[in-house]
């Protein structure tokens, strides 16, 4: 062998020994589309920055589908290092002993400060246990808003000057929309959060007991208040008049909003990653309606999307990669391009400030609509919905709002049945977690 090729097999096994030296991190998402592009450029970026640690993202399917992954794969052994969780997760994965690491001794454990107060207070106190410790890392924070196609309003004799901020003014456009040939003048997608949680914390009402749950696992929901009958069977009446269009459960709302099939949709402010990329028209985005009689409405809407779990189990190298992944997405400047490029908040009160002095929300109109309704002051009614069997819930809900839609039940009873079925899965929690 002569010199030059022993410097070149020199080479290679050095390549080798530092790729070997890389530590991987694996993290389980349920991004998919746009917003998966999104979490692969992420990755991309940090694993770019620096060569000690690789972050693996890996799509599980979606929310339902990630966590039950994950559940299996801790049982047997091989859970990824980080899972992204749904907001009606939460409770579940506080009461789960022994299955994930707070966000907290993670970032102190890796050398990195971590100041919880940094972050908007509706959403770190979401994610902060009754003990005062901060649990997950919030990552795809996102809220309730309404999109509307401002060229099919226009077209209808809908001023777009003003958009509807009542659940009046909504019904009226749905009538001029319809009445125009629009054969889908009014959507909703993730119907439980939009139309009963959030709903609830814009009204400034309790949709179950202990504050929603956030003093207690021994909450009840009470979901079928006369003001929660009152609105269902409103949007009960809009469905039979054909004013009211159902896409489906979860996120199936999205994409006929961005066709223009239908003109006037309430979906996730996460929603603009989508829209920006594939409407062919107009668009706004608007506050959540509400009812102008109600006193203290509007107050504020509630934290949805997703946030970010280290689970337990992993080597100390691995968790020193997690940390100083986490490190990485609390960047406000990462934090401010995240949020313009897909509609998710920005978490720390130093993001929403650096994007609004780059001028991104005079450039977009509407964009800042979310952590406006985010950082208002919030109640003992309006902190958050953290439930036990959440996700369990809101098929239930999703089950019973379907029916009214329909036409074969009645708002009230099938709050009435929401109310009597959340229970006993909310009593099964309680009992599985007394300590």
């Amino acid at each position: 062998m002569n010199f030059k090729t022993s410097l070149s097999a020199l080479a290679l096994g050095l390549a080798s020994l530092s790729a070997q030296a890389q530590t991987e991190i694996q993290w389980w998402h349920s991004m998919s589309g746009a917003l998966g592009d999104w979490v692969g450029d992420i990755a991309k970026d940090f694993n770019g920055k620096q060569s000690e640690y690789k972050v693996i993202p890996v799509f599980k399917g979606n929310y339902d589908e990630s966590m039950t992954a994950a559940v299996a794969a801790f049982r047997a052994g091989n859970a990824p290092h980080i899972l992204q969780v749904f907001e009606v997760g939460t409770a579940t994965m506080m009461a789960s002993k022994g299955v994930v690491v707070s966000v907290e001794q993670i970032m102190r454990d890796g050398g990195y400060k971590f100041d919880p107060k940094a972050y908007v207070p509706a959403v770190s106190g979401y994610y902060t246990a009754p003990n005062g410790q901060m649990m997950s890392f919030p990552f795809n924070s996102s809220t309730t808003v309404m999109w509307v196609n401002l060229d099919a309003l226009k077209a209808a004799g809908v001023s777009t000057e003003k958009l509807p901020q009542t659940w009046p003014e909504v019904a009226l456009a749905a009538a001029k929309l319809k009445a125009s040939g629009h054969k889908c003048p009014f959507t909703t997608a993730w119907q439980g959060w939009t139309q009963l949680e959030s709903f609830s914390t814009w009204h400034n009402t309790e949709m179950a007991t202990q504050g929603n749950g956030m003093r207690g696992t021994n909450a009840r929901m009470v979901v079928n208040s006369p003001l929660h009958v009152r609105h269902i069977e409103n949007l009960g009446n809009m469905a039979q008049q054909g004013l009211f269009v159902y896409k489906g459960r979860a996120s199936s709302a999205g994409a006929p909003f961005e066709s223009g099939e239908c003109a006037i949709s309430i979906n996730s402010s996460a929603a603009y990653a989508g829209v920006s990329k594939n409407a062919k028209f107009k668009f706004a985005v608007g506050t959540l309606p509400y009812y102008p009689d109600v006193a203290g409405a509007p107050q504020n809407t509630v934290i949805g999307g997703a946030s970010l779990w280290a689970m337990a189990g992993k080597k100390p190298a691995e968790y020193k990669g997690v940390a100083a992944f986490f490190n990485y997405l609390s960047d406000p400047a990462i934090q401010s391009a995240n949020h313009k490029r897909t509609g998710y908040l920005p978490v720390t009160m130093a993001a929403f400030k650096m994007t609004e002095e780059s001028g991104f929300y005079k450039q977009n109109p509407g964009t800042d609509v979310s952590v406006n309704q985010m950082i208002r002051k919030t109640t003992d009614k309006s902190r958050g919905i953290r439930l036990g069997n959440y996700v369990q819930i809101r098929t239930i809900e999703d089950e019973e709002l379907e029916q009214v839609w329909a036409g074969k039940k009645s708002a009230k009873d099938a709050l009435d049945s929401i109310v009597k079925r959340g229970n006993e899965l909310l009593e099964k929690f309680e009992k599985a977690n007394k300590s």
